[in-house]
């Protein structure tokens, strides 16, 4: 489609949409503090039925992209907090630091688990502008045994 506006990789994996047509929704619900809520996935994606479980036990890499993830926000904070507070070892400026950041991770900790995931599979799965055309192959869906599911 000539007219058609392409979702691009940051935004549709931030977003948490499907990677393959960067259109369906990853997760059923917002974002929110309850954990099984917050997570819930659908089986496929509801616009062109990738199978959101790879595998059993597909999602246990994300565990590294969170800890990249806090890191990352680890090393901003403490950068701004240097920058805009700054650091003495004569006052508790560094432990302020400490406690805020913990609060911070905390408060975005549902955020990063979602995010995690969305980048995860976004590693594994191609990005198929033509996807109405060309059908899912057996390939992308033969590592999905129904009877290993949710062991």
């Amino acid at each position: 489609m000539p007219g058609k506006k392409k979702r691009s990789y940051l935004i549709s994996t931030f977003g948490c949409h499907c990677p393959r047509c960067r259109e369906g929704k990853l997760f059923k619900n917002n974002v929110s503090i309850g954990l099984k809520k917050n997570m819930a996935m659908p089986k496929t994606c509801p616009v062109c039925g990738l199978p959101t479980e790879k595998e059993p036990g597909f999602y246990y890499g994300t565990g590294y992209v969170s800890y990249a993830l806090g890191v990352a926000i680890c090393v901003t904070t403490f950068i701004a907090w240097f920058v805009l507070i700054g650091m003495s070892t004569r006052d508790n400026r560094f432990f302020y630091w400490l406690v805020a950041n913990a609060v911070i991770l905390v408060l975005i900790q549902p955020w990063m688990m979602r995010i995690s995931r969305s980048i995860w599979i976004s590693w594994f799965v191609k990005y198929d502008p033509d996807w109405k055309d060309h059908p899912l192959n057996k390939k992308e869906i033969e590592r999905i045994i129904p009877e290993q599911q949710m062991n």
